[in-house]
């Protein structure tokens, strides 16, 4: 499979005579969709390239990235560790819908503790972890690396040049410095992190090549895997007028941030934007079950 671009229709975007576009990475592969799947191509090859057997990487209990490493392992012939953050989760990880799709890809799981999980990125720690398993290729939480940057330089095409702006999600910064890493001069990345705080812009500048981009933070909705009602409203009117499906931790946020600043008029009449559809759709069911939980309204399946 292969991502495409595909207009939206409305009658705001008419009104402000704005273009937008949305770059449908999600339909790349089944399961290792969107920025997942960029961000895994290089390291499957590398850790294939050392003769590596085993891939362990980090991941909270709804993690997109979990789910497609494990998946993306198993397709290479690798085995898959996941460390998992909580370590609750070990005598209940069967009703995680995430969780329960990893470990049918055949990932291992080990359940940590909360100040365990800090120390993920400690040398000592992951030495630790290969006395534990023997030796594995290490891709960092979230999947982010200088291999990870390499694959989501690939995102945008020659076809693409044509936008003024290119908007992606931010969760480690690895997506939106691949994309800032392939813009063309006259193009600005607008980047919607999905937690508090700008502490992004640093983990951005790590891989960077450019300054053409601005982190947009007033979208995060309460921080990291937190939505609101008034968002889960907005997932599921523009999947019935667009057919497009979002995720709530990531794309619906920057979906959201975009249509506001539309609705706001803050793009230039004849301003064209290309939105990335990052994936992250599993997570839905995760995400359902606790706003059933909460007594709100759920997203459309």
């Amino acid at each position: 499979m292969s991502s495409y671009n595909q207009q939206i229709q409305h009658p705001l975007l008419e009104q402000q005579q704005v273009a937008l576009w949305i770059k449908r990475e999600d339909l790349l592969h089944p399961i290792i969709s969107g920025n997942k799947f960029r961000k895994l191509k290089y390291n499957i090859k590398e850790a294939l390239a050392l003769g590596q057997k085993t891939i362990l990487t980090f991941g909270g209990a709804y993690s997109n990235h979990i789910v497609a490493t494990a998946c993306a392992a198993k397709e290479a012939g690798l085995k898959a560790i996941g460390v998992i953050r909580g370590e609750e989760l070990k005598e209940k990880w069967k009703t995680n819908p995430t969780l329960v799709q990893a470990a049918s890809y055949g990932m291992q799981f080990l359940f940590v503790t909360r100040e365990a999980y800090r120390l993920k990125t400690e040398a000592d720690y992951i030495l630790k972890l290969k006395n534990e398993f023997g030796d594995f290729y290490h891709i960092p939480e979230g999947g982010t690396n200088a291999l990870a940057v390499k694959g989501c330089e690939e995102i945008l095409t020659k076809e693409d040049e044509r936008f003024n702006f290119v908007s992606c999600a931010v969760g480690t910064g690895g997506t939106a410095a691949g994309i800032i890493n392939s813009l063309t001069e006259n193009q600005q990345v607008l980047a919607y992190p999905a937690l508090k705080g700008d502490f992004l812009k640093a983990e951005i500048d790590k891989f960077a090549t450019n300054e053409q981009w601005q982190l947009v933070t007033d979208y995060h909705f309460g921080g990291y895997a937190k939505v609101t009602e008034p968002l889960v409203q907005f997932i599921n009117e523009f999947k019935r007028d667009t057919g497009i499906p979002l995720d709530p931790i990531y794309t619906g946020k920057m979906l959201f941030g975009i249509w506001k600043s539309i609705i706001q008029g803050n793009f230039t009449k004849g301003t064209k934007i290309l939105a990335i559809h990052t994936g992250g759709l599993q997570g839905i069911k995760g995400m359902n079950q606790q706003l059933i939980r909460r007594n709100l309204p759920v997203l459309d399946l």
